[in-house]
């Protein structure tokens, strides 16, 4: 299995941490965001991994270079971060999404058991990633689903919410190739550069077979704004 990082934006919203570094290099524990994703592959076996980049990618071709061990890492350059949203990331990186392969936001912290729970399921198809919690802000990615199979997927529903994508995809057995082609019909529509990338999994969804897998109890973080940050500084102080 391959992993595909998407870790081409500036993260703006984080003020002052990412005027002039990329978010996946803010350090937590003593390692950047995206140490702790890539300790996170070679924990479970995966030796392939392909980060998508943009703001200071020069950066991230340095902070790369430092590693010692782990996944092999290639790095793929999105000129177009600044004008088009993450479905952009993905079409730049489109030859990639082939075989059995993970799509993982940039900004998002798994654990390794979290992790290994997602990559022992070998659900063929698409499957989302979602955990569950009492309510939802309009920040979250929200998911409605039933047995196992999602309806709808996106930050604007307010009707039947059942549960929240944590930004961790997994493709089998032909899926991968469905989610690509669909990405290359949806960047050639007028508003194809505004789309997130989850956007074009709700349509698919509307037409096919797409699961979801939950990880409730697991543990994981997001790192949108300020406030994330001391979270996340708690959640890999157990991980160490």
């Amino acid at each position: 299995m391959k992993a595909i990082i998407l870790a081409a934006g500036q993260g703006s919203r984080l003020g002052a941490l990412t005027v002039d570094r990329p978010k996946c290099l803010i350090e937590f524990g003593g390692k950047t965001l995206l140490d702790w994703q890539l300790d996170t592959l070679e924990a479970n076996g995966i030796e392939d991994a392909v980060v998508v980049t943009g703001f200071r990618d020069d950066q991230i071709a340095a902070a790369l270079a430092r590693r010692q061990g782990g996944p092999t890492v290639r790095t793929i350059y999105n000129p177009f971060y600044k004008v088009a949203d993450n479905l952009g990331s993905l079409y730049i990186a489109r030859d990639e999404l082939a075989g059995d392969c993970l799509v993982w936001n940039g900004d998002t912290l798994v654990s390794k058991a979290l992790m290994k729970r997602v990559i022992d399921n070998d659900q063929p198809g698409i499957r989302v990633t979602v955990d569950r919690k009492d309510s939802y802000d309009s920040d979250d990615m929200k998911v409605v689903e039933s047995d196992g199979k999602l309806k709808a997927i996106g930050k604007r529903l307010d009707e039947g919410v059942n549960a929240e994508s944590i930004g961790l995809l997994a493709f089998r057995s032909g899926g991968a190739e469905q989610f690509r082609d669909a990405i290359e019909r949806t960047i050639r529509t007028p508003e194809g550069t505004t789309v997130w990338y989850l956007r074009v999994i709700h349509h698919i969804a509307q037409e096919a077979d797409v699961w979801t897998f939950d990880i409730q109890g697991e543990e994981w973080g997001e790192v949108d704004f300020p406030e994330d940050v001391q979270q996340a500084q708690a959640l890999v102080a157990g991980w160490a």
